[in-house]
C-alpha cells in the first residue's frame, strides 16, 4: 500500500488536562509514565506552555522551568512541544521583543523541541519576533518552528484567506503550519478542502499539523477527512483525558488507521500502562473537583455560538459570581454580536476572554454601557489587526477620550524590559536564575508569591509559609 504514516502529537501532558481539569496535573503524576511515552513513537509530546506556566506557579508550587528540565531528563527521543501566544508569550499582554527573545532562548535551552506559535487575531506581525528567535536559537533542527492559524468561521474567514496566511507564515520561516481549531468549529468536509489546498500550495517539506477538540463531537471525523487529504500530523489525547472539550482520543485513531496506508506505526498495547495510570490521575482530578464530567459530553452550543470550552466555563464562573447564572443563554447569544462588532476576531486566549467578558457586561448592564479596558484596547488595535470591519459606533465609544487607533505592530510601542525586570527581581532578593526574571515578567504577583514560598522552603525562615504553600502574602 502506498501512502504515508500519520504522525501523532499526544497532548496528555498539557492540553488534555488544561481542557478537562484546569491544568492541575502535577509533575509527580506525569513522571512514572515519561519513559514509556518517550518510547511510543509520537511525533512530539505537548507538555509545556499554554496555561501550564501560570498553573505551576499559582496553584501547584512548581517552578515551570524546573518542570521543563525534569521532563527533558526523561524525554530523550520524543521532542517536547510547547504552545506560545506569540508576542503575548504565556501571559495576557504584549511583551517587549527582548523579553520574547530571552523567553524563547531559555525555552529551547531547557528542552523545548517544537514551538507552536499563534496569535489570537492571526496578525503575522505578532509572530515576527518569536519566529526570528526560534530560528536563531533552534539552529540545526534543534527546535521546530510551527506557526498556527487560529481557525474560525465568519463572513470574512475563507479557505483562500487561511491558505494565504499559511504561505505568509512559511515565508517568515515556519517549518510546520498548524491549523489550530481550538473551538472545534472546523467541519469534516471543510477540513478536507483546507488541508488539500495547504498541501497543494505549501512547500513539500512543510508539514501540516491539525489540532482540534471533540467538543461538538466531530473531532474524529475531522481527522479522518484531513488524513485522506494528506495532513501530516494530528493532535490526540490519551483516552483518560481525551474527547469532550479535550482532543480526540489517541487509541481509537490508532486502531482505525492500523493496517491501512495511513498506519501510525504505534502499537496500542504499548499505551495500555499509560492509559491505566492516567485513569487514576483523572479519578484524582475528579475527586478534587477539577474535572467535571460535563466536559466529556458533546455540546453543540460551540457551533451555534463559537464559544470554546474554556471560554464557556469562564462565562459560567463570571455569572455565578454575579449571582446571574440564569443569564447564560443571553450571554451566549451576545458573544457573536460582540465578536461581529469587533471585526470577527477568532475566539482564543486572550481574545475569547476579552469578548466573553464584554458580552457579560452587555447583558448585565446594557450594551456597551461599560466597556472593559481590554476590549477597548482590542478595538483600538493594541492587540493587533483584525480581518473584519469594526462597528463604527463601538469604535467611537472606545475613542471618547481622544484615543487613536494604532496601525503599527503593537510591540513597536514597547520599550525593552529585561534590564529593568532583572534589576527588580534582584533588588527584591528573589533572583536565583535568569528564568526567574521571565517568570516575574509574565506573572509579577503570582511569581512573587511563589518566590516567597520557595525562599521559605529553601531557608526555613518562615516555617508557616513553607508548610502552607497556598498562603498568599501581599505583594
Amino acid at each position: 500500500m502506498e501512502g504515508k504514516n500519520v504522525l501523532i502529537t499526544d497532548t496528555i501532558l498539557r492540553d488534555a488536562h488544561q481542557s478537562h481539569a484546569a491544568t492541575r496535573m502535577r509533575f509527580d503524576e506525569m513522571e512514572p509514565m515519561l519513559p514509556l511515552l518517550d518510547d511510543i513513537g509520537y511525533y512530539s509530546l505537548e507538555a509545556w506552555g499554554g496555561a501550564t506556566f501560570d498553573s505551576c506557579l499559582r496553584f501547584l508550587n512548581e517552578d515551570p522551568w524546573d518542570r521543563l528540565r525534569n521532563l527533558k531528563k526523561y524525554l530523550k527521543k520524543t521532542p517536547i512541544q510547547m504552545l506560545l501566544r506569540g508576542q503575548n508569550l504565556l501571559g495576557y499582554r504584549h511583551y517587549a521583543d527582548d523579553v520574547v527573545e530571552k523567553f524563547i532562548e531559555k525555552s529551547i535551552e531547557n528542552g523545548i523541541g517544537v514551538v507552536r506559535l499563534f496569535d489570537a487575531l492571526n496578525d503575522p506581525r505578532n509572530l515576527e519576533a518569536s519566529v526570528k528567535a526560534i530560528k536563531k536559537y533552534g539552529k540545526g533542527g534543534q527546535c521546530v518552528c510551527e506557526c498556527a492559524i487560529s481557525y474560525t468561521t465568519s463572513p470574512v474567514h475563507t479557505t483562500e484567506y487561511f491558505v494565504k496566511l499559511a504561505k505568509q507564515f512559511e515565508d517568515m520561516g515556519a517549518d510546520n503550519i498548524c491549523i489550530k481549531d481550538m473551538a472545534n468549529l472546523l467541519l469534516p468536509f471543510t477540513a478536507y478542502e483546507l488541508v488539500k489546498e495547504l498541501k497543494s500550495e505549501l512547500r513539500p517539506e512543510t508539514k501540516v499539523h491539525l489540532h482540534t477538540h471533540n467538543t461538538t463531537g466531530t473531532g474524529d471525523m475531522i481527522y479522518l477527512m484531513a488524513i485522506q487529504a494528506g495532513v501530516d500530523i494530528v493532535d490526540c489525547a490519551l483516552s483518560p483525558l481525551g474527547n469532550g472539550t479535550s482532543n480526540p482520543a489517541t487509541e481509537p485513531l490508532i486502531a482505525t488507521l492500523k493496517g491501512t496506508k495511513y498506519d501510525t506505526g504505534i502499537e496500542i498495547e504499548k499505551l495500555l500502562p499509560a492509559v491505566t495510570h492516567f485513569n487514576k490521575v483523572a479519578a484524582r482530578l475528579e475527586k478534587d473537583g477539577f474535572l467535571n464530567p460535563k466536559v466529556r459530553r458533546v455540546d453543540i452550543n460551540t457551533l451555534l455560538y463559537q464559544v470554546p470550552g474554556g471560554m464557556l466555563s469562564n462565562l459560567m464562573n463570571q455569572l455565578k459570581q454575579a449571582g446571574k447564572e440564569e443569564k447564560l443563554t443571553e450571554c451566549l447569544a451576545e458573544v457573536p454580536k460582540v465578536r461581529k462588532d469587533s471585526g470577527y476576531p477568532p475566539l482564543v486566549t486572550p481574545s475569547s476572554q476579552i469578548v466573553g467578558t464584554q458580552a457579560v457586561w452587555n447583558v448585565l448592564l446594557g450594551r456597551y454601557k461599560t466597556i472593559t479596558a481590554q476590549f477597548k484596547d482590542m478595538i483600538l488595535g493594541k492587540y493587533g489587526a483584525v480581518l473584519g470591519e469594526k462597528n463604527p459606533e463601538v469604535v467611537k465609544m472606545c475613542q471618547k477620550d481622544g484615543e487613536k487607533i494604532i496601525t503599527c505592530r503593537p510591540a513597536d510601542l514597547i520599550e525593552n524590559e529585561m534590564q529593568t525586570l532583572t534589576q527588580k527581581v534582584k533588588e527584591d532578593g528573589f533572583y536565583k536564575q535568569e528564568e526567574d526574571v521571565l517568570s516575574y515578567a509574565l506573572f509579577p504577583e503570582v511569581a512573587t508569591n511563589f518566590f516567597k514560598w520557595r525562599k521559605a522552603r529553601d531557608t526555613g525562615v518562615d516555617s508557616d509559609l513553607s508548610a502552607n504553600p497556598n498562603k498568599v502574602y501581599p505583594v
